[in-house]
């Protein structure tokens, strides 16, 4: 098979060689050398984050998160052992030949492995850029055979580890349900103008800016819009519009919209969302990822009438923990006004991992020793430590995660179960996709949740469970 792939890989690389083409002197070689070092996949990257679409961001992370894997496999990993010499550029034009030839072996091709795994990875997200960044990646491996660089099968060696690569951040990053959230229908005014709309914007939420207020003035002419000043209260706010409105609407990320949804339940009144947070998961899961789509929901008027968590007299839209994420939460509020929020995260992120210790917790009437525990509004998928979505808004569900210390290096095993996707198999960690309720007892008598992100200290004797069809949301 040797041989025979070796007669193969000469054949048409003299071939390729022989043709004479404008597209093999010019055009490949100039597109291959953009890639070198992953340039060119860091600047469509770049490109598809300054959309400021979620999507269009979601496709360039996986994509550059799959070109790091299949670049230390191809580059560290499998040039070291197979060792294969590159072929000789004694036949290749002089137009064509790389300006520095490269000094590694040549099995496989590091630079196919990069751009097929960039492309698949972007293609997983958002399908409908397969075709422009598949183009782009075809050319990219081609010319390090137009060039000299590589054999063809060193080439196809590439895209496939580039392949392979791309499937391998589904096991630990799975895809994005397109579709928002089944919930029921529920029967709300159809408000084409905004009369009896009282709109609440939180200025201080990721991208509550003008943009979001100009277009609600313009499309909807008789709401009533309240911004909040410099030392209001977001909750008296609300209150305060539930009292008069028809429909209440809230302008802001997950924190906000929870507080407005608590809000809107307690006064019976149909809650509009307009995303304005870093991330919206909510607004996602109800299919409301603009200010157009929340304004086309009111004008219909169609809506859905769905579920909330409940712990103690608060509510959760989203997820709810305690454990190693809420001293994640507290290490990024601390730093994130003077690194960002994301570089936070990710020191907060190392800096737990290393430091943090367990919580003594009495978990339904049993003492356990506890890394994480996770509620979820509902059940999410998939089962394992990265929960993404979730199918049904109104299915009664409680989603719980937990995450033990009993166990020797608990923390360890978790954390390589979930790299490696083996999560399942790990005795640590724990999860119950039905549980009607959970209730959680501190004995230190300080007990801190997470609540959809953000840190609030609660009562160190806790019931989570919940309010079925409580609240009325726009969709």
């Amino acid at each position: 098979m040797r041989r025979w792939v070796s007669r193969v890989d000469r054949r048409m690389f003299a071939r390729v060689a022989a043709t004479d083409s404008v597209l093999l002197d010019r055009v490949l070689p100039r597109l291959g050398s953009t890639a070198n070092y992953g340039a060119l996949w860091w600047a469509v990257s770049g490109s598809l984050a300054a959309t400021r679409s979620r999507r269009a961001r979601r496709a360039g992370l996986r994509g550059m998160l799959a070109l790091g894997i299949a670049s230390a496999t191809a580059n560290v990993v499998s040039k070291r052992i197979i060792r294969r010499t590159r072929p000789s550029t004694a036949a290749i034009p002089a137009v064509r030949q790389l300006r520095r030839a490269p000094w590694t072996t040549s099995f496989p091709s590091g630079h196919s492995a990069s751009a097929a795994a960039f492309a698949t990875g972007v293609a997983l997200e958002w399908p409908a850029l397969a075709v422009p960044v598949g183009v782009l990646a075809a050319g990219v491996a081609t010319s390090r055979v137009a060039t000299g660089a590589h054999y063809p099968s060193d080439v196809l060696a590439g895209i496939g580890l580039g392949l392979g690569a791309a499937v391998v951040t589904l096991s630990w990053w799975p895809r994005t349900r397109a579709a928002p959230s089944d919930a029921g229908p529920w029967p709300v005014p159809a408000l084409p103008a905004g009369d009896g709309l009282v709109l609440v914007v939180n200025p201080s939420a990721g991208s509550a800016d003008s943009t979001v207020l100009d277009r609600v003035t313009t499309e909807l002419p008789q709401a009533k819009i309240i911004e909040l000043g410099d030392g209001e209260d977001l909750a008296d706010a609300l209150t305060e519009a539930a009292r008069t409105c028809r429909v209440l609407g809230v302008a802001g990320g997950d924190g906000t919209i929870n507080i407005a949804a608590r809000t809107a339940a307690d006064h019976e009144v149909p809650l509009l969302v307009f995303p304005a947070g870093t991330l919206n998961h909510f607004a996602r899961d109800i299919g409301v990822e603009t200010a157009e789509d929340a304004i086309t929901a009111l004008r219909a008027g169609t809506a859905v009438r769905i579920d909330l968590g409940g712990l103690g007299d608060q509510v959760f839209v989203n997820t709810c923990s305690t454990g190693l994420y809420t001293d994640l939460v507290r290490y990024r509020e601390k730093w994130e006004k003077r690194i960002g929020k994301w570089p936070a995260m990710l020191v907060g992120l190392v800096h737990v991992l290393r430091r943090a210790k367990p919580q003594e917790l009495v978990v339904n009437g049993e003492p356990r020793k506890v890394w994480m525990i996770f509620a979820g509004n509902g059940a999410y998928r998939p089962r394992g430590f990265a929960p993404t979505y979730r199918q049904s808004l109104d299915d009664g569900l409680l989603d719980i995660r937990a995450v033990y210390a009993e166990r020797p290096y608990a923390r360890t095993r978790v954390v390589l179960a979930a790299l490696t996707g083996t999560l399942r198999w790990c005795r640590p960690y724990q999860d119950r996709p039905a549980a009607p309720q959970l209730h959680v007892t501190a004995p230190s008598g300080l007990l801190h949740f997470a609540i959809d992100g953000e840190l609030t200290q609660v009562s160190p004797d806790i019931t989570l469970r919940k309010r079925r069809g409580a609240l009325v949301v726009y969709r």
